[in-house]
């Protein structure tokens, strides 16, 4: 049996995770900075939300434009050039004294790279990873995330109090830093696929934009592909815009200071036992098979926020039903090998690009709808439906979406 020891004795998924790792906890410090600039600069909520969540939505016009890249340059080089522009933003931000609207231009011009060497990272892994090893490999990958992801919110307070603002930012810049410095010593420079090599030799007039329009376009033709896109996309989606409420509703319901944080990290920390717990413990066809009922696992503790307040749940209580709630994210486990093999092999790279994309822009879109939402009905009921609609989502994720091979994947361009 495949075990997490054995995927990190891989050298390339070893350089890819440590990397990866770093590079979250750096961006991490450098979002909250930001936002936490923003805030003290204009006194505006809305502007420091903005800030925290700008790098979202400019991926979708990366993907678009820049998305077949990922499968014509060498992989090195992209995830190189990844890191190297997150550290160049971070030290622009730090030194810099820019007006807010050209802090938050230059943040989101940056994101246009972001699908491009995520894509390249994610097809090497694929490529690297074969069997069961490659869906642990993502839960490990998944693991470090969201630690990394707690310690960064948690050290970026730390960092800002202790440094400044504009300090902790050129700590994130370093972090990037070594991140590219790491992947070009450590990282085998392996070739681009030889498909695009030759298509550009026959084709030289074709555009990239031309080109990543195409594959995008043939991807989301493919009936296998779509289904596996959106059945990764939208249940944590649905999750974000819910936990984009939680300040609110803890407001609303009275609950103690400092109560929100904790609601907020709970998810993460279900996250981290989920995929642990299903990453190794259980079978390939039995993560499969529960692709539903972790779905559903997702969406049924939401219900809870609707809950009159006669029924005095406490937010403890309601902390531990979020635990459960990201537990259920252990579902993508059951749908990453069928992703993979349903891909071409000449398109990985852009395909894991837009699907990173669309969990992207789909997690930066539903909090604002949430939001809107919440301006009409109370926070607990928004909160509950969009549990709701993840129950839906589980309802149409049947075993057969994760376990079948298509067998005639779509060419991308």
């Amino acid at each position: 049996m495949t075990t997490y020891s054995a995927v990190l004795r891989d050298h390339t998924f070893r350089v890819l995770f440590g990397t990866r790792t770093l590079s979250v906890l750096a961006d991490t410090l450098r979002i909250v900075a930001l936002s936490l600039l923003v805030y003290a600069a204009t006194d505006s909520p809305a502007l420091a939300a903005l800030a925290y969540g700008i790098g979202f939505l400019p991926q979708l016009a990366g993907a678009s434009l820049l998305g077949a890249l990922a499968d014509r340059v060498r992989p090195r080089r992209l995830i190189v050039l990844g890191y190297l522009a997150e550290a160049a933003v971070a030290a622009v931000l730090a030194t810099v004294a820019l007006p807010v609207w050209a802090a938050l231009t230059l943040v989101a011009a940056a994101a246009l790279l972001t699908p491009v060497f995520m894509g390249a990272q994610n097809s090497l892994i694929a490529e690297t990873l074969t069997g069961d090893a490659y869906v642990l490999g993502r839960s490990l990958a998944n693991v470090a995330s969201s630690l990394a992801q707690l310690i960064g919110m948690a050290g970026a307070g730390i960092a800002v109090a202790t440094l400044g603002g504009r300090n902790a930012m050129l700590l994130a810049a370093l972090g990037h830093i070594i991140a590219a410095a790491w992947t070009h010593l450590s990282l085998p420079d392996f070739p681009a696929p030889r498909h695009h090599r030759s298509e550009a030799r026959r084709a030289p007039g074709t555009g990239l934009a031309a080109a990543s329009w195409k594959g995008n376009a043939a991807l989301l033709r493919d009936r296998t592909v779509r289904r596996l896109l959106l059945v990764q996309w939208l249940p944590p989606a649905f999750i974000t815009g819910a936990e984009a409420l939680m300040v609110p509703y803890a407001a609303t319901r009275g609950f103690p200071a400092g109560a929100a944080g904790w609601l907020l990290a709970a998810i993460p920390v279900g996250m981290v036992a989920g995929n642990v717990v299903v990453g190794r413990l259980l079978a390939p066809t039995r993560r499969e098979r529960l692709v539903p009922a972790l779905i559903a696992l997702m969406g049924l503790p939401c219900l809870a926020f609707a809950a009159p307040v006669s029924w005095g749940l406490s937010w403890p209580v309601l902390a531990a039903a979020l635990v459960v709630v990201g537990v259920g994210f252990a579902f993508g486990l059951g749908v990453q090998a069928a992703f993979r093999d349903a891909l071409p092999a000449d398109g990985r790279g852009q395909a894991f690009g837009l699907l990173s994309t669309g969990l992207m822009t789909a997690q930066g879109l539903l909090p604002a709808l949430a939001g809107l939402l919440a301006e009409a009905l109370p926070t607990g009921l928004v909160i509950a439906l969009l549990g709701t609609a993840t129950l839906l989502a589980a309802v149409t994720a049947v075993a057969r979406q994760t376990s079948s091979r298509p067998p005639a994947p779509a060419h991308v361009a």
